[in-house]
Order: structure tokens, then C-alpha cells, then sequence
């Protein structure tokens, strides 16, 4: 199935795996409507795509704040004529050891991985329901599934969203889609958050060695999105094939 013409809100847009896909559905013709608090990023996003034929606006989204996922979802409806596809992938990973206490950081993943999830499906759910279609993506991650020192409360919170979306899937009746998507170990920025030293440089030397594309994970959205509106892909695991 074709996705040309499909409005895709994406959170998290500006780099890594939301940049990638928002590439990617472009490319395959869909309108896609990119959120992100960077906003000079996302208008360089917005122009690649644009130079080569694709459709793509962008506004600035902070994802912690349940009035600007609000306001991307009626933002990608007035400039796309509606919502087919919400990829709520915005996230961070400033992981550590309990024992270092970061509870900022704590708070921060919270936020942003859980609540910031929440409230793009609180703001999706009214259109979708109007319209009598609509697919969520939700990107969790392979931390959640293999637990390890530093990542306590990031896989707590990955593992938040995952309960969450079945949850959903399972209330959603036949007229909407969910899924939830979880990568491994991606080549992207996600070391930048992290303000404990230690689990710094673990994660730099892991992300140096095995690390994929973020490609990769636009290509199993994609993979989603394509199937027919009565297939279901609930669960998708990507990761490097070197990751243990």
C-alpha cells in the first residue's frame, strides 16, 4: 500500500531516527508535518526535503508541554487537510547509576520518553476518532527489553509507553492502527544528553562500534504504514545484528 498523500505529524524531528523518517515518507509522498524544539534544524529538514520534491512544514513542539503537541496535530490537519499518522518519537537518555542521583535527569526522561508520549496520542486521538482512521507510532527502545546498569529509569520509561500502546491497540477498534517500534543501538545524538561522565563514555564507545543507521528505523516505520488499514503491525524490533 502506498502511503503518497498521507499527513505524518513526527515529533522529535530535527535529527536521528524522526529526521530520518521524515526523509524517507517524503520521499514516498507523504505530507509530513515535523515538531521539534530546534527550531533551525528542523527548517533545514524541511528545506532538504523540500529541494527534492517532497512536502513538509515544520513548527516548533516541546513535547513536555501538552498544548504544543496540541497545536502540531491541528497544525499538520490545517496545512494537510487531516491527520493520517502520528509518530510520537521525540526522546531523551541522560542515563546514570541510581547512585549518582540525578534525579533531574530522572525527571527529564519522564517528561519527555513518557509524558511527552501521552500527549501526542491525547492530542491524535480526537482527529483520528473524527475521522474514523488514523495509525500510532510510538518509539520505545531495545533498553526496555534488555535491561542494564544506567538505564533504570530510561527503560522505565520505555517500558511505560510500551504498556501504554497495547493498551491502546487493544481499545483502538478497527479503525485505528498502533504501533510501537524499538531500536537498538542507533547512530545518533543520543549520548549528547547524557550528563553523567562514566555513562558517557560507555555509551560513546558502544554507538562507535555497533551502531546503525537511523535508516534503519525509518525503514521499519515505513514498513508499518504500508500495510493494508485491516493489518496491524504492532511490534517491530531493530537493532544492529552485533548488538547481544
Amino acid at each position: 500500500m502506498s502511503i503518497e498523500g498521507k499527513v505524518v505529524a513526527i515529533t522529535g524531528a530535527s535529527s536521528g531516527i524522526g529526521r530520518a523518517t521524515a526523509k524517507l515518507l517524503a520521499a514516498q509522498g507523504a505530507f509530513v508535518a515535523l515538531g521539534a524544539r530546534n527550531e533551525q534544524a528542523l527548517q533545514a529538514v524541511v528545506d532538504e526535503i523540500t529541494a527534492t520534491g517532497g512536502k513538509a512544514v515544520f513548527k516548533r513542539t516541546d513535547v513536555r508541554h501538552r498544548i504544543d503537541l496540541e497545536e502540531l496535530v491541528a497544525f499538520a490537519v490545517a496545512r494537510g487537510g487531516r491527520l493520517d499518522v502520528i509518530v510520537n518519537n521525540a526522546g531523551v537518555g541522560p542515563i546514570s547509576r541510581f547512585d549518582a542521583l540525578r534525579v533531574d535527569d530522572w525527571d527529564a526522561m519522564i517528561d519527555v520518553n513518557f509524558r511527552g508520549t501521552l500527549y501526542g496520542i491525547a492530542a491524535a486521538l480526537p482527529v483520528f476518532g473524527r475521522q474514523q482512521s488514523g495509525h500510532v507510532v510510538n518509539v520505545v527502545s531495545t533498553a526496555g527489553l534488555q535491561i542494564l546498569p544506567t538505564m533504570g529509569v530510561y527503560a522505565a520509561t520505555k517500558n511505560a509507553v510500551r504498556t501504554a500502546t497495547e493498551v491502546l491497540r487493544q481499545e483502538a477498534g478497527p479503525s485505528l492502527r498502533v504501533t510501537e517500534v524499538s531500536p537498538g543501538i542507533i547512530a545518533t545524538h543520543f549520548g549528547d544528553t547524557i550528563t553523567d561522565p562514566p555513562a558517557k563514555k560507555m555509551i560513546e564507545e558502544q554507538l562507535g562500534g555497533i551502531a546503525i543507521s537511523p535508516d534503519a528505523i525509518a525503514r521499519g516505520i515505513l514498513y508499518a504504514l504500508e500495510q493494508p488499514p485491516e493489518v496491524d503491525v504492532g511490534s517491530v524490533v531493530i537493532r544492529p545484528t552485533a548488538q547481544g
